[in-house]
């Protein structure tokens, strides 16, 4: 599982802002006031993701062709990432289409702690003010990033493991 939202923004705030004083917190503006609510985003996300990838480098890396690669004298290089790494990313593409939903429950928190005003904060105040054209409106974009997300995953998918298309 990763590490949730509401614990790693404030960690963050309190080592980037307050005692490195590297980093805004709340404004708007630049590229460093998006660096604090990316990282809290991404952080717990990308553990679990770093598990998946290395979990299935570990099982592409045991098979035939690998060794077969690597015993014609294939570069080291050349076979992590052309033979092993190819074979290797559909199940992390998979998740990562899978933590792309994890990522939009997650802005609620973000949005909250960072001080920014978007979609989860709408639908929060909405669901309070019992608004419900709003909150469904909100339902329905997250609705539709959702399928656009898996639609690219299915599509890359396809594009890295022939097996996957359609007959």
């Amino acid at each position: 599982t990763s590490a949730p939202s509401f614990w790693i923004g404030p960690a963050l705030v309190f080592l980037f802002a307050l005692k490195l004083d590297l980093l805004p917190v709340s404004e708007r503006g630049t590229l460093a006031h998006l660096m604090l609510p990316s990282f809290t985003l991404a952080l717990g996300l990308s553990a679990v993701l770093i598990q998946i990838t290395r979990a299935s480098m570990l099982e592409v890396l045991r098979e035939d062709y690998v060794t077969t690669a690597r015993a014609k004298g294939v570069p080291l290089y050349r076979v992590y990432f052309r033979h092993a790494l190819v074979n290797a990313a559909t199940p992390v593409v998979s998740v990562l289409a899978l933590q792309a939903g994890a990522v939009l429950t997650g802005t609620v928190i973000v949005e909250s702690i960072f001080d920014w005003p978007g979609i989860g904060t709408l639908l929060f105040q909405s669901i309070q003010r019992r608004d419900f054209p709003v909150v469904q409106g909100c339902v329905l974009v997250v609705a539709i990033i959702t399928m656009v997300v898996q639609l690219v995953a299915d599509l890359v998918l396809m594009a890295i493991d022939p097996r996957s298309r359609p007959a």
